[in-house]
């Protein structure tokens, strides 16, 4: 079982630049047609300062952290085990290429549900932005599945 006492945890925060160019690919990646996502010229007739940050590039840009794996070595959890369970978002303003964003992550919850069989680790994540402003939170949900004993180990009839 996951030790509940990593409930609360915060991790250091970490900041990331925003990079235009990686904004545009991650346009092209996921089909966006929008100029506004491409073209520097689009986003500032559309208003925006540069390009739009898409609200699921929050989640690659969070993997830009010094270690992605941090919450995962925390908890001693082994990645063969790990699902992806959910993620969510609450958002407060766009965030733009050129901007400096801090993440902010910290463990919500850890629980269980099927005997043990299944655990779920609970990760919230605060970004602001070069201001302080905040940009949003990300909610993620990950599953470990606990291995399940054996027959021959619990004693019960194969």
């Amino acid at each position: 079982m996951i030790d509940r006492r990593h409930i609360g945890t915060a991790l250091p925060p970490f900041t990331v630049d925003v990079e235009r160019g990686r904004l545009r690919f991650f346009a092209q990646a996921t089909g966006q047609t929008d100029p506004v996502y491409r073209d520097d010229t689009a986003a500032r007739a559309a208003g925006h300062p540069g390009l739009p940050v898409p609200p699921t590039y929050l989640f690659c840009l969070e993997m830009d952290g010094p270690n992605p794996a941090a919450i995962r070595e925390l908890l001693g959890l082994d990645y063969r085990r790990l699902l992806h369970g959910e993620q969510g978002f609450s958002f407060h303003r766009l965030a733009f290429a050129g901007d400096r964003l801090t993440f902010r992550q910290r463990i919500e919850d850890i629980y269980d549900k099927k005997g043990g069989a299944l655990e779920f680790i609970v990760r919230c994540t605060e970004v602001t932005n070069q201001r302080g402003e905040p940009v949003a939170e990300l909610r993620t949900v990950t599953v470990y599945r606990n291995p399940v004993p054996s027959a021959a180990h619990t004693g019960a009839p194969a």
